[in-house]
């Protein structure tokens, strides 16, 4: 039977989809086989397996790190968020339709079958599973009939490492705080305790940790420094969407040309998802990547992408509202290339239809940028991408004949008329371009051949030119993950507690 470990937070983002990642890359690197698991994730970031099923991402990143195929059984139940009261429930990679969060919370219990179910399926295949919490074990609001963290832990009897964030303050009271609301037998599964995004001298903390492990009674497993690891992100907490996280640094001094970089500016759009679309452009040194919420803040970038979106009639309403929908068309009239993913495609047509009301119903017009309209459906398509790009106009002619790999995820249909990417999936007009496939920029080819003519069109050389496929470059990311962490944790007490019975 494999051995299992599970990590669960303080709060949400306090770290714990990537330090599962390093764990499963540390655990693969010692030669075991590994699995990750999440009964329940909550973001709008997903992925579709090779069996069109659909899963959250982080299990994905977390899948590479342990160097095996993303399968659905990972994560079985997948909410995403359709507005501030409610989510669509998507179990074994299926969606079965919205619900409430009260409804939710009456009905999840029925779903622990379908937990028990798909660890079963990993046990059968991996020698250690390393589980993710969500949120919080102590949200004792929510307590009941947990089937995420303390609750989980008990199912599949798992000892618990508890992270706690100490870049956003308080991490003394968050793991104190935490330990004092759990019930007895909840804080004996704790094997260890650890701070995460700490900067600077980490002997600081000395006191600290003493007084932390003599109030908590649970030793402390290690202090992570902030990572600047270029992995896709969860969910909208991610630092990317605030801008608190650069890629890069422009300006005179900074040994770059004055003016020498590409400037991509991202709608930030209320119920973005998939935005890990643009992580690629993190391996060009010479490349900024910044999410825009305000109208003021666009300016003149060299490309604007429009990202995926769960809610696109309601994103584009916010788009028209901020007067960001007016920004987009100013650019495209200063032949500023525009591009559109998923539901940002569709939002650069000239309708988007909801006669079925799998958005509530009605109708929308377009920014009217492409020459399509959308009609959205109940029947959800997931799958997997392999094609290439048609006859390219514009800044982008280049891509033309490029194979692109990637994957499907939405609720809608779109006439399309040029075939921007093949197989149906894609339009361009002049430089506006707008495609459903998520993973589109990932190929080294495609990413390199975009940057490429920004800074040709732009008259600029750029450096680090050797772009790689962006899985190569996140093969690199997770070895130094593992690194960072075996340098912090004290993996000889992490492997203890999975040693109740030798290998």
């Amino acid at each position: 039977m494999a051995k299992v470990i599970m990590i669960q937070g303080t709060m949400s983002n306090a770290g714990k989809s990537l330090l599962a990642a390093g764990l499963c890359r540390i655990f693969r690197q010692d030669g075991y086989r590994i699995a990750p698991f999440k009964s329940q994730n909550m973001a709008l970031n997903s992925f579709a397996t090779k069996e069109g099923l659909e899963m959250g991402r982080a299990q994905v990143v977390q899948a590479e790190a342990a160097g095996i195929e993303p399968m659905v059984c990972m994560n079985p139940i997948l909410l995403k968020p359709t507005d501030d009261e409610g989510s669509q429930v998507i179990v074994n990679g299926r969606s079965i339709g919205n619900m409430k969060a009260r409804d939710y919370f009456a009905y999840k219990t029925q779903l622990i079958p379908v937990i028990k179910d798909a660890f079963r399926k990993l046990e059968e295949m991996a020698d250690i599973i390393v589980i993710e919490g969500a949120g919080s074990p102590a949200e004792i609001n929510l307590k009941e009939n947990d089937i995420v963290n303390m609750g989980l832990a008990e199912m599949v009897d798992a000892p618990v490492l508890l992270v706690g964030d100490i870049d956003r303050g308080g991490v003394f009271a968050q793991l104190l705080g935490t330990v004092m609301l759990l019930e007895e037998n909840e804080k004996a599964r704790i094997g260890g305790l650890i701070i995460n995004k700490f900067r600077g001298d980490a002997s600081l903390l000395d006191s600290g940790i003493e007084m932390l492990e003599e109030k908590g009674g649970i030793p402390v497993a290690g202090v992570v420094p902030y990572m600047d690891i270029k992995v896709e992100d969860e969910d909208s907490l991610s630092e990317r969407l605030s801008n608190r996280r650069k890629n890069r640094t422009a300006g005179a001094g900074d040994g770059q040309q004055a003016g020498g970089y590409i400037d991509i500016a991202v709608m930030r759009l209320p119920k973005i998802s998939n935005f890990s679309d643009m992580d690629v452009f993190e391996q060009f040194p010479d490349v900024a990547v910044r999410y825009v919420s305000r109208a003021d803040e666009v300016g003149s970038p060299d490309l604007v992408i429009i990202p995926g979106s769960k809610s696109t009639i309601a994103d584009l309403r916010w788009l028209r509202d901020t007067g960001l929908e007016d920004e987009i068309r100013r650019c495209c009239r200063e032949d500023i290339p525009v591009f559109g993913i998923c539901g940002g495609y569709q939002m650069l047509g000239e309708e988007v239809s909801d006669p079925e009301g799998v958005e509530g119903g009605g109708s929308i017009e377009g920014i009217g940028l492409l020459p399509v309209r959308t009609v959205l459906a109940g029947d959800k398509r997931t799958e997997q991408y392999t094609g290439r790009f048609g006859k390219t106009e514009g800044v982008f002619a280049d891509l033309s004949g490029i194979e692109i790999e990637g994957y499907e995820i939405h609720m809608g249909r779109t006439e399309t008329l040029s075939g921007f990417t093949s197989g149906g999936t894609g339009t361009s007009c002049g430089n506006v371009y707008g495609s459903y496939v998520h993973g589109i920029f990932d190929r080294g080819e495609v990413a390199e051949t975009v940057v490429k003519a920004l800074a040709d069109r732009k008259g600029i050389t750029l450096s680090g030119y050797d772009a790689v496929d962006h899985m190569d470059f996140k093969e690199k990311e997770y070895d130094r993950l593992a690194d960072i962490l075996r340098q912090s944790l004290d993996m000889d007490r992490i492997y203890a507690m999975l040693s109740d019975a030798a290998f």
